[in-house]
């Protein structure tokens, strides 16, 4: 009986009615994504790598980019919870303090800081660190630093491991903060002019190839005159010109991790997964003679 029924309805183009099977088990099977900025290659990234651990469970993915606004973030979670998602992956625009409403539905938050929920992170002060080590093994002891917004607890951390794997060893002559994006701060293009450094660690890949170009039009050249470091490893990377020597972040594993644990819909207290970093050394820096 169940094989002719299945085959009846496959003659009639029969499909399941989801809502309806929502109703009957709690469940749609679909999870949402909310991203501060699609445009980000890196945000693509991650979106693919949540959306593939998702399919292989019989999930679908609603994905929703907030263009970094905050009211927009808020809009996105409402809009998850009235089309019933299970589950919300959630990369906030900002760190999430006690007073921030936290969503009405199980969440992860992925490298932002939040108070409730579960969070999946990698150790970027280890990766400071580790991009600090790399040039100063090359010889580098006049340096800058590029960041994004040190308002966030993820940006600080790399921060701070970099200056202290330096500390006694090298200078960092410089510090600018610059938005998360192609368009660099004049700050930037300032210290950049001034030549007083032999490499710049930038907080996130997407900041280091804005300063490569810039570094292009002030006559530099990279690594040859100027070395550059960044943080991330998206997927393209490897594939600019020169290729970006970089801190990787898992983006694959961190993904899986995110989904998995909202899939468990564990009860217990929130967790904190860190994963370790990896320095990727490729064609943007160089030892000094």
């Amino acid at each position: 009986v169940r094989a002719h029924i299945l085959r009846v309805a496959a003659d009639l183009g029969y499909r399941q009615n989801l809502s309806a099977r929502a109703v009957r088990t709690g469940r749609t099977g679909t999870l949402g994504l909310i991203l501060p900025d699609f445009a980000n290659p890196f945000f693509t990234a991650l979106a693919q790598a949540v959306m593939r651990r998702a399919r292989a469970s019989g999930h679908y993915v609603i994905i929703a980019d907030t263009e970094g606004d905050i009211g927009l973030e808020q809009q996105a979670i409402a809009s998850l919870i009235e089309r019933g998602a299970d589950g919300l992956v959630w990369f906030p625009v900002r760190d999430l303090d006690a007073q921030t409403v936290t969503p009405g539905l199980p969440t992860v938050v992925m490298d932002r800081k939040a108070t409730g929920l579960s969070l999946v992170l990698a150790d970027y002060f280890g990766g400071g660190q580790q991009a600090a080590a790399h040039l100063l093994a090359g010889g580098h002891r006049k340096v800058g630093l590029v960041s994004g917004p040190m308002s966030l607890s993820s940006m600080t951390e790399r921060c701070e491991g970099f200056r202290a794997a330096l500390s006694g060893h090298a200078e960092c002559v410089f510090h600018v903060e610059t938005a998360f994006s192609d368009d660099l701060e004049p700050a930037v293009g300032a210290a950049i002019d001034r030549r007083e450094v032999t490499a710049i660690f930038a907080g996130t890949d997407q900041i280091a190839l804005a300063i490569v170009r810039r570094a292009a039009r002030s006559g530099l050249r990279v690594p040859e005159d100027l070395s550059v470091i960044g943080f991330g490893d998206a997927p393209w990377v490897g594939t600019s010109a020169p290729a970006l020597t970089t801190v990787e972040m898992p983006i694959e594993d961190m993904a899986n991790e995110a989904v998995d644990r909202l899939l468990q819909r564990d009860t217990g207290a929130p967790a904190r997964v860190v994963f370790d970093t990896t320095l990727i050394v490729r064609e943007s820096t160089r030892t000094l003679p």
